[in-house]
């Protein structure tokens, strides 16, 4: 049932989801869509690449949707795994290219590093969309046990794994919905 569960959120990142991006400002909801699409049915192939990047990706942590950084980035990231944030992180030369390949078909096609004066991120919250979206969240509540760091985006996201970041979907623990 849980890898039914895990290839079921596999195929929506795959597909690409509607990534949702909420802000509140006066106290409206404004959701700006990433990207907009009718969902394909996955190949074989496409299911066995998703649950490659969930297996090597996602048993360290969250398993981020490819659109939040662009190709770039995921070079950048793909370049560096025996030093990732730390950790030796290396693949097996197949396995790598696999997961390069799925990375960079669907990563962001837009440039969201405007204002990090030609750096590339590797990590998500330091990309100034991330920044934005965070901007009105207190330290206290990120830097607790049951969230630790902006990293953890399942801890608050309720449905992060299957792409869908709305505000009405926040749930910070020990703190509850954000408003």
């Amino acid at each position: 049932m849980k890898t039914l569960l895990n290839l079921s959120v596999a195929a929506l990142i795959l597909a690409g989801g509607a990534f949702l991006y909420a802000d509140d400002d006066e106290h409206e909801e404004h959701e700006r869509h990433a990207s907009n699409f009718i969902a394909k049915p996955m190949t074989k192939q496409e299911k066995t690449t998703v649950a490659l990047y969930q297996k090597e990706c996602g048993a360290c942590h969250f398993a981020y949707q490819p659109e939040f950084l662009p190709k770039s980035s995921w070079d950048k990231t793909m370049k560096s795994l025996n030093n990732h944030f730390g950790t030796d992180a290396t693949l097996d030369p197949a396995e790598h290219k696999t997961i390069q390949n799925y990375l960079a078909t669907h990563a962001s096609k837009y440039d969201r590093m405007t204002g990090m004066g030609g750096e590339i991120a590797i990590r998500i919250s330091e990309t100034p969309n991330f920044k934005q979206e965070h901007r009105e969240i207190p330290k206290k509540m990120v830097t607790q046990a049951e969230v630790k760091s902006f990293a953890n985006c399942s801890a608050c996201h309720t449905k992060s794994a299957s792409g869908s970041y709305r505000e009405r979907e926040i749930r910070i623990p020990n703190y509850g919905s954000w408003e």
